[in-house]
């Protein structure tokens, strides 16, 4: 499916045109066009207006520039969801090093890893954060280093310096790596992932056809800003002067009723979220808004139940926007505000302006409504994995991104997404696609999460294990499982052989459910009924 050209993005005055800049050209464009905005604020009532986050990251590079870091340094850094990170993004940005945001869930394997493979200058950490001790874990990392790496602990200050010691900038080109994302590793270990400044300005370019924000707008940023997504929303507020709704740790019960005190207006970021926004809403008395300004609840990087954009809303009167994208090809589609409403039910979107899927099996490319593996091409794309090695796999030799993903695209070019490639349990021979399932579980009333997993079996090669989740006051048996779904027309060879119930399933902070955990975790169990 080629890209959409036709996308029209209303502006107001205060909404940049971006085109060809860097993210460091960005911040000056917006601090000289609107200084006293706030930019951003936090759960302590901080405001950091365009003006002052300008300065303090020209401070903060003054700051690295001391301890060596230069154009072409490569800094890795941990962060939460905080100011300081903002700050560091652009000081970086600023000196034109490369960047390599990780996610704080990594602990020290996943850690010592990048920093072995990126040989990084830098390795930037917090104190203490949700009760783990980061600076120990840098130093750990550091010791067992061979490539001398340097660890600094924000905590939360950042080092500062004089801003006339920095050298002149200059703005990279579309192909200079400015940023090494590491994927969340749902399947197996990261892969660093290397972006350019201009591929991630097109990635938000994607966002902001779809989705119109505006500097009236309030976004909630309630996923680690590490996140190559966060850092799209960091170039989202630069262009449209967005103001940003920082959340450093998520709490369902009290997040929700803070975000709709600011006004939050875009609700992210994905199923995980929305789910817990509902529950938020179902709790309060008849009549009572949780969130009375919120116009879209948008994100991404799980699948969302198909009822779920009509029981949104129901509550709050507003549409789910998601979309498709993945560390290496963030934003390749998403559904447009004035899409019909069965399409943002059922759908992931359209390719966003300038960005091309299409469906291929065996090598062949499908037509209308057929499924297979979704390849994509655009500026978002990387440009290649640090481990070069790793390029063969991933690209076609018509240089399209094999996503991993399956899919199909309907005759009006609408993209869904319908599984993984290495999320298809294979019974007997047949293949059987664990997403068909998760949807149908998703219906039932005493479900609130659920996840279908092969595990091995040696008589029919893999079995397929449900995981849920259920509902408050519910529970389900397997007899009862089995039931709905031979009611909702399941194949009976579909059927799962296991049920698991367990508390909470475990996801990555883009709402991926990490299969390869249960997999450690339930491959063994017997069938529980």
């Amino acid at each position: 499916m080629d890209a959409l050209n036709d996308g029209v993005v209303s502006r107001s005055p205060d909404v940049i045109d971006v085109a060809g800049l860097t993210l460091w050209e960005m911040v000056e464009a917006r601090a000289s066009l609107t200084p006293d905005a706030v930019m951003a604020i936090d759960e302590a009532d901080r405001l950091l207006t365009h003006a002052e986050y300008r300065a303090a990251c020209e401070r903060a590079a003054a700051g690295l520039f001391a301890l060596g870091v230069s154009e072409g340094t490569l800094v890795s850094w941990i962060l939460p969801s905080r100011f300081e990170a903002l700050v560091l993004s652009g000081a970086l940005a600023r000196l034109g090093a490369v960047q390599n945001p990780i996610l704080p869930i990594y602990r020290t394997r996943e850690v010592s890893f990048i920093v072995s493979e990126s040989r990084c200058r830098l390795l930037i950490v917090p104190g203490t954060f949700r009760g783990f001790d980061y600076a120990a874990m840098a130093e750990e990392v550091a010791a067992g280093s061979s490539t001398g790496v340097e660890v600094v602990v924000a905590d939360p200050a950042l080092p500062e310096g004089d801003p006339a010691t920095l050298p002149p900038y200059r703005a990279s080109g579309p192909d200079e790596v400015r940023w090494l994302f590491y994927s969340s590793g749902t399947t197996a270990d990261p892969k660093g992932a290397r972006h350019s400044d201009h591929s991630l300005a097109a990635a938000n370019a994607g966002m902001q056809w779809s989705m119109q924000v505006g500097p009236d707008d309030r976004a909630a940023v309630v996923f680690p800003i590490t996140h190559v997504g966060g850092m799209v929303w960091l170039f989202n507020a630069l262009q449209t002067g967005v103001r940003l709704l920082m959340v450093e740790v998520f709490d369902p019960a009290a997040t929700p009723h803070w975000l709709g005190r600011q006004g939050c207006t875009c609700a992210g970021a994905g199923t995980v979220f929305w789910l817990a926004y509902l529950a938020a809403q179902r709790a309060l008395p008849p009549g009572e808004q949780l969130m009375p300004d919120v116009r879209i609840f948008n994100g991404g990087g799980a699948p969302k139940p198909v009822s779920l954009h009509h029981e949104m809303l129901e509550a709050f009167g507003a549409p789910l926007i998601g979309g498709w994208g993945m560390t290496e090809s963030p934003i390749n589609t998403m559904v447009h505000i004035d899409d019909p409403d069965d399409k943002k039910a059922r759908t992931d979107g359209r390719p966003c302006p300038d960005v091309s899927v299409r469906v291929v099996l065996d090598g062949a490319v499908l037509g209308a409504g057929e499924e297979g593996e979704l390849q994509v091409s655009g500026p978002q794309v990387c440009l290649g994995y640090l481990d070069r090695s790793l390029d063969a796999e991933a690209f076609t030799d018509d240089g399209w991104f094999r996503t991993g993903d399956l899919g199909v695209i309907d005759d009006g070019g609408w993209v869904s997404i319908t599984g993984r490639l290495k999320d298809i349990i294979i019974r007997k021979g047949e293949n059987i696609s664990a997403k068909e399932i998760e949807d149908l579980l998703y219906a039932h009333p005493a479900i609130a999460d659920a996840a279908v997993i092969g595990v091995p079996d040696p008589d029919s090669g893999e079995q397929a294990c449900a995981v849920v989740v259920c509902a408050a006051d519910h529970s389900i048996t397997f007899e009862e499982m089995t039931a709905h779904l031979t009611s909702e027309r399941l194949a009976r060879y579909k059927l799962p052989e296991r049920l698991v119930i367990v508390d909470a399933l475990p996801r990555n902070p883009s709402g991926k459910v990490l299969k390869k955990d249960l997999r450690q975790t339930h491959g063994g169990q017997a069938r529980s009924r």
